[in-house]
């Protein structure tokens, strides 16, 4: 399988915020790999594809919410590489399909919906094996990418995509978006000792994600697959920037975008970067970093949910938007 990585850009934040902290800021674009499959969702769907071509599978069955970067990223790459592709969504069909569902579609993916209770049970077995009885023989990947595949992907971020070998080590810490946590367990494993990694989670109470964190680390390490290190580097969560929970925003967190765009040429996604990119900058403001600090911010792509969300938000007042992706 070929891969689809186009190497992104390393971009240096010049910020008056960063400078009066003394801390450089750079972001890594992950946003740039790809026209359709980028950000940490190539990474984490890298090995479930390799898997599933290794074992003859034709068919990726994969869950998600209405506006879920996962399901955009899984009906392209199945469509990149030549698998058919079901969507398994949460809630009930709204149509006209929003921009998410009808690329899915377009790239040719089946969309098939349950309610919440029974998609609330899509980690079971007894949930997959009525999967696997309705549509036969298919490769299933969990929401999000989030298993040990997910993982091993996520840990070649931050040494694959550097523009050169070891720069990755220049920096003091590593701030990510965190949902499923899978990116942020690859992380650590790809990190040194003197290296920190700052998740920040877009869910309300977000401190649960520790747990999940520690087991994915867990099973990781005991499952021989490779890592960079033999054991993580510290990490910490940070919670208190999910602006009322997952895929809500208010006025403050969409002005900072435009504000942010404006002023340096990035792009925020509102559910995920948006908010780690503006917690880190309060953080700068607060003096949490310390002086001579070098910080990379990972961008995790998802932009195109900002396409979906504008359409919503233009119908409401932005304060009370939610899209429940």
């Amino acid at each position: 399988m070929s891969s689809i990585f186009f190497p992104p850009l390393l971009q240096q934040i010049n910020s008056e915020i960063a400078r009066h902290a003394a801390v450089d800021l750079y972001v890594l674009r992950l946003d740039l790999m790809h026209p359709l499959v980028n950000g940490n969702k190539w990474f984490k769907l890298k090995y479930n594809l390799l898997e599933a071509k290794e074992k003859n599978f034709t068919t990726l069955l994969t869950f998600g919410g209405a506006y879920s970067n996962h399901i955009y990223a899984t009906a392209a790459a199945g469509n990149l590489f030549g698998f058919r592709t079901i969507g398994v969504i949460r809630g009930e069909q709204r149509l006209p399909l929003n921009p998410t569902l009808s690329f899915a579609v377009q790239q040719g993916m089946q969309l098939v919906y349950l309610n919440r209770e029974m998609y609330g049970q899509r980690n079971t077995p007894a949930l997959q094996e009525y999967l696997q009885q309705r549509f036969g023989e298919v490769f299933i990947i969990p929401e999000g990418g989030c298993n040990l595949n997910g993982v091993r992907g996520c840990t070649e971020i931050v040494g694959d995509a550097m523009p050169t070998a070891g720069y990755a080590y220049a920096f003091n810490h590593i701030c990510v978006a965190c949902g499923t946590a899978t990116t942020l367990a690859g992380i650590t494993l790809s990190l040194d000792q003197k290296q920190r990694a700052i998740a920040f989670p877009v869910l309300k109470n977000g401190a649960f994600l520790a747990q999940e964190i520690e087991n994915l680390l867990t099973n990781y390490l005991a499952s021989g697959l490779p890592a960079p290190y033999t054991s993580p580097a510290d990490w910490e969560l940070v919670c208190d920037y999910h602006f009322g929970g997952y895929a809500k925003v208010n006025d403050e967190l969409l002005q900072f975008s435009q504000q942010f765009r404006g002023e340096h040429g990035i792009p925020l996604d509102y559910v995920y970067t948006a908010k780690m990119f503006y917690g880190v900058m309060d953080l700068l403001k607060q003096g949490f970093f310390r002086r001579g600090d070098s910080l990379l911010l990972l961008h995790t792509g998802g932009l195109q949910g900002n396409v979906g969300m504008e359409k919503r938000i233009s119908s409401k007042s932005p304060a009370k938007a939610s899209l429940q992706a």
